[in-house]
């Protein structure tokens, strides 16, 4: 005897063969960030001392930039990891791909500015972004002129390619125009983590505050965003012991990589007000850091003072 078919409507529909969860999605890219991570800083421990990469820190003690290196290299291979998780349905490649080009974009241009140490700025450092391009305008390319040319090439590139994977048959001029929105939130996200990267721990928690409410976007458009967002928020996870701990520091190499790879997450949701929301309140926030310092905000925000003293080491 055979049973009933259940009622219609009871049944819930299927996923795609061979297609994870969402939780499970998620937990697979967190697991991935963590272990890029985790993996590049203990091999890059087991390498010699490097004098270069050391730095002395706010509070006078000499830290590693290899933790930076470590970051960007569990950004960028955790993005690629993300890419390929949820294949062959949301997740498409070029989600995958413009999130790797805007994590690498971020880690090399932060590199290079930071081995740079500012040897090539003159006598009088260029600081901030009115700082470097009024240089330029100068004839007198900085290390950050040339930062903000490598990662916002990345992220024009990457802005297309997530343009293109939501709307591929839309007209060239809205294509034009999601791209920019996208590329802005990626350039100036990487930008606000480079910023906020002045003490232990802070920009590592600035990417786990913005990724961790992202994980909760329920919706199939929404996976590239939900994968991209844990695998950030398992690179911050990875390198926060020795970042709390004043034993590395990320410098711009990693505080931009990471800072793209969350803007990557932000520029792949489906939400185009949103997506406007974020790169405005990115630019401002860049904007604000010219004239106010982020530092003195938040020492003087009693709330923000404890979150940013949060798992620090005593002094």
């Amino acid at each position: 005897m055979t049973a009933a078919p259940p009622p219609r409507g009871s049944r819930r529909p299927s996923r795609p063969h061979g297609e994870a969860s969402p939780a499970r999605q998620a937990i697979a890219a967190a697991t991935s960030g963590l272990a890029w991570s985790a993996g590049a800083s203990a091999l890059l421990r087991a390498l010699p001392r490097c004098r270069r990469l050391e730095r002395p820190n706010y509070q006078g003690r000499t830290v590693s930039l290899r933790g930076g290196i470590a970051t960007a290299i569990g950004a960028t291979a955790a993005a690629g990891r993300a890419g390929a998780l949820a294949r062959p349905s949301a997740l498409t490649a070029r989600s995958g791909a413009a999130a790797v080009i805007a994590a690498s974009a971020g880690g090399a241009a932060g590199l290079i500015d930071d081995l740079d140490a500012g040897a090539h700025d003159g006598q009088a450092p260029a600081k901030g972004l009115a700082g470097h391009l009024g240089a330029l305008w100068r004839g007198r390319v900085t290390t950050g002129a040339l930062k903000i040319a490598i990662i916002g090439s990345g992220a024009l590139i990457s802005g297309a390619l997530l343009a293109r994977r939501r709307a591929p048959a839309a007209r060239p001029r809205a294509l034009v125009a999601d791209a920019a929105v996208s590329a802005t939130v990626i350039g100036a996200w990487a930008n606000v983590h480079n910023l906020l990267d002045l003490r232990p721990g802070r920009a590592l928690k600035a990417s786990a505050l913005i990724s961790a409410p992202l994980l909760a976007w329920p919706g199939q458009a929404a996976a590239p965003t939900r994968a991209l967002a844990a695998s950030a928020l398992g690179v911050a996870a990875a390198s926060a012991p020795e970042d709390l701990g004043e034993r590395t520091m990320l410098g711009d190499t990693g505080a931009n990589s990471l800072g793209a790879l969350v803007g990557a997450a932000l520029a792949a949701a489906p939400s185009r007000a949103f997506r406007h929301g974020a790169a405005v309140t990115g630019v401002a926030l860049i904007l604000a850091s010219e004239r106010v310092s982020f530092s003195r905000v938040i020492d003087s925000t009693p709330a923000l003072a404890a979150l940013d003293a949060l798992g620090r080491r005593d002094r």
